[in-house]
């Protein structure tokens, strides 16, 4: 082999060396940005039964929406469209209503329900057109009134409804999650435990998996604000509830009790409109987040939501307790 050829030799392996480097670095730097902050820094507990609807990782965040919006799970959008009864709200509602007490209350009555709330304090902007796409058959219809009639949207939701690429991104969301489940549910030492968020395919019900926030607080009622626009809130209420196709008496509103609660105003809608407005109060409940109940206090608070809303929700669905569930409470069961 001459020198010159042997110089030749040599820049090609080295052009080759530079090319297999630079694939393993932008592999390892893929490896790194999925790990740390895609998906893969959530853990996998989807079950059968549920699909990822938050990883509160920097790269991935909300999915949810988008799988209501782009209708990318249809089973959740069919239990949606075929429940009797429908929760309304925003993640508070979520929380509240994400106890085994609020599936067993509706299963012994055999009322299908379905927990369509959001995260971000979406309000009738953001629900109205998400309605629209699930085509809904319900009987009745559970609203709490926090700030829901607001008309505003999140950033989360106005990137959906005004970006051009928002399909696309939603989509290449479904296809991490799709690798997520197998590979994450095989080796959970690979994955991180950012708190992730999982919706319950068949009712809608959060639960959770990673670690959750630590910073617990008390509830309150909070004093009266932007009493100005109560009117507002109301003609928008109005309308909403007017659009929904039920008995106005099959509409119950409430408030999730919260730091500074905005009980007031959601009684104020409520007695304005003429509908059931139903807040139970209870005492020593607690956040975990200065926000969220946390599941002891969210278990007691739907627990009695559900016994003083009950007859309205019996009689507007045609449901009734069966007599061994009635007679496993009475035992105290």
């Amino acid at each position: 082999m001459t020198l010159f050829n042997s110089f030749r030799w040599l820049g090609k392996a080295s052009a080759a060396s530079y090319v297999i480097i630079l694939l393993v670095v932008v592999a390892a730097s893929l490896a790194v940005k999925v790990r740390f902050r895609g998906v893969f820094a959530c853990p996998a507990s989807y079950g059968s039964i549920a699909y990822l609807s938050d990883c509160n990782a920097p790269n991935y965040g909300d999915y949810d929406h988008g799988a209501f919006w782009f209708g990318l799970e249809p089973e959740a959008q069919r239990a949606a469209s075929q429940a009797k009864v429908i929760l309304l709200g925003n993640s508070r509602t979520q929380f509240a209503f994400s106890s085994p007490v609020t599936a067993r209350w509706f299963g012994d009555r055999s009322i299908p329900f379905y927990s369509l709330g959001f995260s971000h304090f979406e309000s009738i902007t953001f629900v109205t057109p998400v309605l629209a796409r699930v085509q809904p058959r319900a009987s009745a219809y559970v609203i709490n009134a926090d700030r829901f009639f607001a008309e505003w949207l999140s950033p989360t939701s106005r990137r959906i409804v005004y970006e051009r690429d928002a399909r696309a991104r939603y989509d290449e969301k479904q296809f991490w999650q799709r690798l997520h489940k197998p590979v994450c549910g095989a080796l959970p030492s690979l994955c991180g435990d950012d708190l992730a968020i999982y919706r319950t395919l068949a009712n809608g019900i959060w639960f959770t998996s990673g670690v959750l926030p630590n910073r617990p607080s008390g509830v309150s009622d909070g004093a009266p604000s932007d009493v100005e626009r109560w009117p507002h809130y109301i003609d928008v209420a109005r309308g909403f509830i007017g659009g929904l196709k039920v008995d106005r008496q099959c509409v119950v509103l409430t408030i999730v009790p919260t730091i500074d609660t905005k009980r007031a105003e959601a009684q104020a809608i409520a007695e304005a409109l003429g509908v059931p407005f139903v807040a139970p109060r209870i005492d020593d409940l607690s956040t975990f987040d200065g926000s969220h109940l946390n599941v002891e206090s969210a278990a007691r608070w739907s627990a009695a939501f559900l016994e003083a809303a009950g007859p309205v929700l019996e009689r507007c669905t045609g449901g009734s307790v069966h007599a061994e569930a009635r007679s496993a409470s009475t035992h105290g069961f």
